[in-house]
């Protein structure tokens, strides 16, 4: 691919991110002069948003496919397994987000000059360098837990001329040195606010960050306002997004054999007229599952293929050994579940369900989140609202 084409395909993403509204005028010269492209790695593999995976791309044998992924909205994976390996392996574990992503949350960072940013997760480096940019490199530091990761960054970086602090260490301490930081931005997906996040952001800063519950592997991002004594912050979520998580707050899983290794015929049964479509929602994004998740703390989900008209859904709990599973068929009106150990996993299910319908199936705007630094409360419509997750 020619310079000219490849500018002709990032003026074009940059024109779908601005009437998408993902990119602000304030941020449109950051995304004119640091292209995505000068922060990927030659071997990388970018998401197919058709067939839902991720596929293998080198730049040195295929430049024009490289650089129209490059220059895409589409998430890249940079690297697998931790970096236990170079080509693909099981797990993802440093990507570069999508643009429209990465700008969404910039533009809920809400920067102003002076500001300092502290930054979770450097990755590629891109996200740093836009903020370096914008406030300059002495205005922003980044934390990188792994080091090849974060030496490449640095590399990269500092090839653009903006080169600003980056740590090699785990986000989820933050960094006390620098603090107090204004804005607080995490490009990891997180469990828990991590308590040095509060230390570190200055009185009414502001903290975001893809959150959510171990239901599931998804996230919706947060912005939280610090109050001016530091003792808590407290946002609402602004809709969906999935991001590779802290390495401190990965699933505590621990597979599905070790839950149910002699089948269900041991478990309490009942039926349900629940349907597959009112517990899973529908796309990639339901807002039905993140709610389950607000309510019912310390549990696991999975959704299995559909066989022959079958299809069950496991609930697993994660701080002792009790699950559920629900088996719903075509055809027919009620679904068969078992449910074994100390908590009633299902009814736990059943009930968070009933009580998202009841109060009108609300969306993710609706939601929100106080953190201290002793634990976190979700909320519906209003902080008095809460309760503890």
């Amino acid at each position: 691919m020619t310079l000219t084409g490849v500018e002709e395909e990032r003026s074009a993403l940059g024109r779908s991110l601005l009437e998408r509204k993902y990119l602000t005028s304030d941020w449109m010269p950051a995304f004119i002069a640091v292209p995505r492209a000068r922060f990927l790695p030659d071997l990388m593999w970018p998401y197919d948003m058709e067939t839902g995976t991720t596929i293998a791309v080198d730049r040195r044998d295929e430049p024009t496919l490289w650089a129209a992924y490059a220059n895409a909205d589409v998430p890249i994976v940079t690297q697998w397994d931790d970096g236990a390996g170079t080509g693909r392996g099981s797990v993802p574990t440093s990507s570069a987000s999508m643009p429209s992503v990465v700008f969404r949350m910039l533009s809920a960072l809400g920067v102003e000059a002076g500001h300092r940013v502290l930054e979770i997760g450097t990755g590629t480096g891109w996200n740093a360098a836009l903020l370096a940019l914008r406030l300059g490199v002495d205005g922003v530091t980044s934390i990188e837990i792994d080091p090849t990761v974060a030496e490449t960054a640095r590399g990269r970086l500092a090839a653009e001329e903006l080169l600003c602090t980056v740590l090699t260490r785990d986000g989820a301490d933050g960094d006390e040195t620098g603090a107090p930081f204004d804005r607080i931005i995490a490009t990891a997906g997180v469990r828990q606010i991590p308590p040095a996040w509060l230390r570190d952001a200055a009185p009414g800063g502001r903290i975001v960050a893809p959150w959510g519950t171990h239901f599931s592997n998804e996230d919706a991002l947060v912005r939280l306002d610090v109050a001016e004594d530091r003792a808590s912050a407290s946002g609402r979520f602004l809709g969906p997004v999935e991001f590779m998580k802290l390495r401190s707050q990965r699933s505590p899983f621990a597979g599905h054999q070790v839950y149910v290794p002699d089948g269900v015929s041991s478990a309490d049964r009942s039926t349900t007229t629940v349907t597959e479509e009112q517990l899973l929602g529908t796309g990639r994004f339901a807002v039905t599952r993140f709610a389950l998740g607000l309510r019912v703390h310390d549990c696991h989900h999975q959704a299995a293929p559909a066989r022959e008209g079958a299809r069950p859904v496991w609930f697993y709990g994660l701080t002792d050994r009790s699950w559920a599973c629900v088996m719903f068929r075509d055809g027919q009106a009620k679904a068969q579940v078992w449910q074994a150990g100390p908590r009633r996993l299902w009814d736990e299910v059943s009930a968070a369900l009933a009580w998202w319908r009841a109060a009108g199936e609300p969306g993710y705007e609706r939601f929100g989140l106080t953190v201290t630094a002793h634990g976190q409360r979700a909320w519906l419509d209003r902080p008095t609202e809460a309760w503890d997750i």
